[in-house]
């Protein structure tokens, strides 16, 4: 998949990039329902990007596909594609891909929808250890905006390089988060990582502070688990782009097209199977005795902000 993330990086590396030329990249294929949305605030604007690519049957479950960032760019301060952009890239040149998929007659069992929101000039905020991307809107905003639909399972896509403990260069999978509990990691996600890298698993620790809604004063590893704090009911896998060494996310120059393509194909690969039940994110009773045993933890993820 490397022609698509190319291609998706060489749109995105822009001052001038917005929700329209990134929909129209996929104005041309039959099936795919491409639409923007802009938000603008006191810190700036950006384009909410909603992207559906048709499966065979509308009944089938929907996986949704979301490249969590602040911005693609943070200019003036930066030149160029930054590497907050990362979960963006991915998620887009999935899309991509099922859209060609789609176009040779390689339809999907299920639909697929993907979202992520395009601002080139994205402020900062400090972090430790690196300086955080900011946005013109806050994540939670953002994310009820880009997930507006009804989804059986959500991937997220982040950019996850200024942290102590995600310390191997590739991306690495979460275990699935759902109704507020952090569930062990799903066996075929797992297949799918080893088959797609060819390597052992890298799974990305998580703990209750990262499934917490954002602004609430503590830790979080950065936003890649948020999408649970809007869509509680949902499983949750993030998918996080790694390096061994802090990056920041305002870098530049910090993009590894291989690690991007690695992380939109085991994407798509789940795609393909979701949408026929052949891929399954938790153990349906094992949740239900879970919540049996030790009640509802909604609280966890809707609340303290």
């Amino acid at each position: 998949m490397l022609f698509q993330v190319e291609r998706v990086m060489e749109l995105l590396d822009s001052p001038k990039v917005d929700g329209k030329s990134v929909c129209d990249l996929f104005s041309d294929y039959e099936g795919v329902d491409a639409q923007y949305e802009r938000v603008v605030t006191a810190r700036g604007k950006t384009d909410i990007v909603r992207i559906t690519i048709q499966g065979q049957n509308k009944d089938a479950p929907v996986l949704g596909i979301v490249g969590q960032l602040g911005g693609v760019g943070a200019r003036p301060e930066m030149v160029g594609l930054v590497s907050d952009a990362d979960g963006a890239i991915a998620a887009l040149s999935a899309a991509l891909k099922i859209a060609q998929m789609r176009k040779v007659g390689e339809i999907l069992p299920g639909d697929v929808y993907v979202a992520t929101h395009i601002c080139p000039d994205a402020p900062t905020i400090e972090h430790k250890p690196v300086p955080f991307m900011d946005s013109p809107i806050g994540v939670k905003e953002s994310l009820k905006l880009m997930l507006n639909r009804d989804l059986n399972a959500i991937l997220s896509l982040d950019t996850t390089k200024g942290n102590r403990i995600a310390k191997r260069k590739g991306f690495a999978i979460s275990p699935t988060v759902l109704g507020g509990y952090i569930l062990k990691v799903a066996d075929d996600l797992l297949d799918v990582y080893e088959r797609v890298c060819g390597t052992m698993p890298f799974v990305l620790p998580i703990t209750i502070q990262d499934i917490t809604p954002y602004g609430n004063g503590v830790y979080h590893i950065n936003s890649i688990m948020q999408p649970c704090t809007v869509k509680p009911d949902v499983p949750v896998v993030g998918v996080a782009i790694t390096t061994e060494t802090a990056v920041a996310g305002c870098a530049t120059g910090a993009s590894h097209e291989i690690d991007i393509e690695l992380a939109a194909r085991f994407c798509v690969e789940v795609a393909k199977y979701f949408g026929s039940g052949k891929i399954k994110f938790y153990d349906e009773g094992e949740f239900s005795r879970l919540r049996n045993l030790y009640g509802d933890l909604t609280f966890l993820v809707g609340k303290g902000v």
